[in-house]
């Protein structure tokens, strides 16, 4: 017996269509969510259900939790999966489905308040006694950001406090180029996670990537 009657799917692209084809081999109903760019989308093909969500901007459609909800909860969904990206990391989100009575197919609003945000993993990975990148995090000011990047040195690395998959950040090596990377990254993060707080780290060429899951 699968463990969810309906699942409503918050995202687009390939992610969409493999939770989707995933619940089809468990025997799960799904409902797919889409903009007014993404109606002939694959995704909204395989779904059993589909739901327009809003215009094409994504803090418009896949960043509008309230809109998704509402569709989950019009349709008796019992849970919801965000996919990666848009909505996965937001933490009033995942307590907003669960407060409505959904599940929430993902970490804890809890675990993502601390985890989420790039800036209060770094702060409680420093508590921990885990080493972290020199960074700057204590100000959004423009002449506070550039005041840290000169006593860091150059290069520095602009991140979106919110981001993820690369969205949001720029490589500067010079201070010239700091105040427009700064805007850049800005308006990208504001578009991708509905979020554009910023922070610095120091950059470090050639890293070794060592991820735990």
């Amino acid at each position: 017996m699968a463990l969810f009657r309906k699942i409503l799917i918050a995202n687009r692209g390939e992610i969409a269509v493999r939770v989707i084809r995933a619940c089809q081999e468990m025997g799960i109903a799904t409902v797919a969510v889409y903009s007014e760019a993404d109606a002939q989308a694959l995704h909204v093909a395989l779904a059993d259900e589909a739901v327009l969500i809003g215009p094409p901007p994504p803090r418009e459609s896949y960043l509008n939790g309230e809109r998704i909800l509402q569709a989950a909860l019009a349709l008796e969904c019992d849970a919801i999966h965000p996919g990666y990206g848009f909505l996965s990391e937001n933490a009033a989100f995942a307590d907003a489905v669960a407060a409505a009575g959904l599940v929430f197919i993902g970490p804890s609003g809890a675990a993502m308040r601390i985890m989420g945000a790039k800036t209060s993993a770094r702060a409680a990975m420093a508590a921990a006694g885990v080493p972290v990148v020199p960074g700057y995090q204590e100000s959004q000011a423009e002449a506070d950001l550039v005041a840290a990047a000169a006593a860091m040195g150059y290069p520095v690395l602009v991140k979106a406090t919110a981001g993820g998959g690369g969205k949001g950040m720029r490589i500067v090596h010079r201070p010239e180029e700091l105040p427009p990377a700064l805007d850049s990254a800005r308006r990208e993060a504001l578009n991708a996670f509905g979020d554009d707080r910023i922070y610095l780290e120091k950059l470090i060429e050639q890293p070794h990537h060592i991820e735990f899951q």
